[in-house]
């Protein structure tokens, strides 16, 4: 395009007076350096930088009850090394479903001077003394999924997970509303203080009669045959509630081998649960969406050390319960594929 008059005359300014030019460019970077200064510029721009190269990367160490091989607890550990890559945070994860050997775990992470811990607390009295000692050696402390109740007494930042009674809850409401009579609410871990949870909301929601069931997961033919013997002893019982998907498929099979008529839903989803849920085999998942167990404490403990955030207001931040059943399964079970769901 063709330079107009005006536009020569301003170039044949800036050639005659290059001088006056630069003087007015450094005048006009002084005010603008000048208005970003005081307290707000200084806090946004390069002291909080330089404070966090000195201090380094975060180191958090992810500590959770889970057993080897638990599609669960792979899937929070899927979502916290996520956060890491994404965030520029060191994450170890560890776990043991032994409370003594958790709480080990604990204590060797605070030894080596982590700069944030992320625990489960299925069971919160085992752990207190070493929770305790992580708080009082300044190391910040995020608590997931178990033991929302203690998590605040212990010293933890915050909970998230979802509130194991308002899942409950629902899963009895939602079998009240199948039409279901009389529910069989199966826990698999003795002292987990979650699962009792579950099976108490799940009795206020049903309203009706409901019997708990113990069982070893990590005996799955002995799973199985209790909860055969169970549906066999009282066919009055319709409904069969696991509280993890590896229990579930075997009630299913449990169920089928009995010649029940009894129905099964479950807590949390696997590639088993979704296709399940799509066979009928399965009526609905509770899922607590524990990607974000995971990922969300890492983000958390980042925030805090770097913008000294607390996130939640003294209150849990809640995952779920999130209903899955057949008319939304195909959506849901693409991530659970992928291993974020």
């Amino acid at each position: 395009m063709a330079s107009t008059k005006s536009d020569l005359s301003r170039s044949t300014r800036s050639i005659r007076f290059p001088r006056l030019t630069r003087v007015l460019t450094i005048a006009a970077a002084g005010l603008l350096l000048a208005a970003c200064s005081g307290p707000g510029g200084e806090q946004s721009g390069g002291d909080v930088e330089q404070n966090q190269q000195a201090e380094g990367a975060l180191r958090v160490a992810v500590i959770s009850h889970g057993t080897a091989g638990d599609a669960f607890w792979n899937v929070v550990k899927n979502g916290a090394e996520a956060a890491g890559r994404d965030l520029g945070v060191q994450v170890e994860y560890n776990s043991d479903g032994d409370p003594g050997n958790q709480a080990k775990l604990i204590d060797n992470a605070v030894a080596q001077g982590v700069g944030g811990l992320v625990v489960s607390m299925a069971n919160p009295t085992a752990l207190r003394t070493s929770i305790q000692n992580a708080v009082d050696a300044g190391i910040p402390v995020i608590t997931i999924n178990s033991g929302d109740e203690q998590s605040a007494e212990f010293g933890a930042l915050t909970h998230v997970g979802q509130n194991e009674t308002i899942a409950g809850e629902n899963a009895g409401a939602k079998f009240k509303e199948l039409g279901k009579t009389k529910l069989l609410c199966v826990i698999h871990e003795a002292g987990n203080i979650g699962q009792n949870q579950r099976c108490d909301g799940a009795r206020q929601g049903f309203g009706g009669d409901v019997q708990t069931l113990q069982v070893d997961i990590n005996n799955p033919a002995d799973v199985e045959s209790r909860i055969r013997g169970a549906v066999q002893t009282d066919s009055a019982i319709d409904a069969v509630l696991a509280l993890n998907s590896q229990v579930a498929a075997r009630a299913v099979t449990a169920i089928q081998a009995a010649g029940s008529e009894a129905q099964v839903a479950t807590f949390d989803l696997n590639s088993d649960v979704v296709a399940a849920i799509k066979s009928g085999d399965v009526l609905f998942a509770v899922d607590q969406q524990q990607y974000l167990q995971g990922y969300l404490p890492v983000s958390f403990l980042k925030l805090h050390r770097d913008n000294a955030n607390i996130v939640g207001g003294g209150k849990p931040v809640l995952t779920g319960p999130d209903l899955v059943e057949k008319d939304d399964v195909d959506r849901i079970g693409q991530f659970v594929e992928r291993g974020t769901r």
